[in-house]
């Protein structure tokens, strides 16, 4: 799998990230232990968590992979904090050092590669917050510092701050929900996150599982549209025009003999500020088709189409 640099920083990525929101809760340990080694064995190196993701057994689950089945040194690291087990945002300086402290005991780890703020946090300081970044590298208990979920102006004013003085942290990277159905980003957060210098991380980068295709004449039983702790997150691309989109890259992908998970992916890879999108798969047997979208790249007719079916271009920012 090609590496990237993730923005203007000299850490290197795989161009695909591996993403465990999943794991811990659909997705067991075996499985999650099948799927690592699948990733690693194909080149992969970004693998994505968060302190939050099922209660931290996420990370528990990826700390014992790294100790018994995976060279921790072979991969990056990435893990995020600002958000209370109540759901409760928090971006204070007390809680933010705390979070990461837990999650490196939950993977029995002294750093990780890159830790990212995982929500604005409008109650909390901009610049308290960021120090809380400067503490953590300065300590040696993460490499590199990010943002998630940021508007524009946020990223922009995080990245700014962050070097206005020297011996500050960059702001290397944002992870957004970016993909063929959420285009919107393009208009300022895409635009803010290059200017500043970041790699675009992007969650999501099917569709919430809707550009797979699986939902074109119904909602399959097992899906995550059917499960009542995700129903509500893929409703909003059931919709016609999103259908309308999906039916494009079907035909797309039947024009190339390949699969509708390789073209989504292909897509958005290969987008400005695009450093890796960050994929979540219950199974490995899932991950080894989102692994076929590596060789793939978009011919320009095609992805001038998908460009225009999917555009979002019209009104403001």
């Amino acid at each position: 799998m090609k590496e990237r640099h993730l923005g203007r920083s000299g850490l290197l990525v795989s161009r695909l990230g591996l993403g465990t929101m999943t794991w811990g809760q659909d997705t067991d340990a075996e499985e999650a232990a099948e799927q690592l080694t699948t990733f690693v064995d194909a080149g992969g190196t970004l693998v994505d968590t968060a302190d939050v993701y099922n209660g931290g057994e996420s990370e528990r689950i990826l700390g014992r992979l790294l100790r018994e089945r995976v060279d921790r040194d072979r991969l990056v690291v990435a893990t995020k904090a600002a958000i209370r087990p109540n759901g409760r945002y928090d971006g204070s300086r007390r809680h933010l050092l705390r979070a990461l402290d837990a999650s490196l005991d939950r993977m029995d780890l002294d750093h990780v590669d890159l830790w990212q703020l995982h929500v604005y946090d409008p109650a909390t300081p901009l610049e308290e917050t960021l120090s809380a970044l400067d503490e953590a590298v300065a300590s040696g208990r993460t490499r590199y510092v990010g943002v998630s979920n940021y508007a524009g102006w946020q990223i922009s004013k995080a990245a700014a701050w962050q070097r206005a003085w020297p011996g500050r942290s960059p702001v290397v990277s944002a992870q957004l929900e970016y993909s063929l159905l959420r285009r919107d980003i393009e208009r300022e957060v895409v635009p803010a996150t290059v200017d500043a210098g970041a790699g675009l991380l992007a969650w999501s980068p099917l569709g919430r599982g809707v550009l797979t295709g699986k939902y074109r004449t119904g909602i399959p039983a097992g899906s995550r549209a059917a499960a009542a702790h995700y129903s509500e997150f893929v409703q909003p691309y059931l919709d016609e025009e999103c259908a309308r989109i999906v039916e494009s890259v079907v035909t797309a992908a039947e024009g190339l003999g390949r699969s509708p998970v390789a073209v989504a992916l292909a897509w958005v890879r290969d987008r400005p500020g695009v450093a890796a999108p960050v994929v979540g798969a219950r199974t490995a047997a899932q991950l080894g088709v989102i692994l076929e979208s590596e060789d793939l790249t978009l011919p320009n007719e095609i992805r001038a189409a998908l460009d225009d079916v999917s555009d979002t271009s019209t009104g403001s920012p």
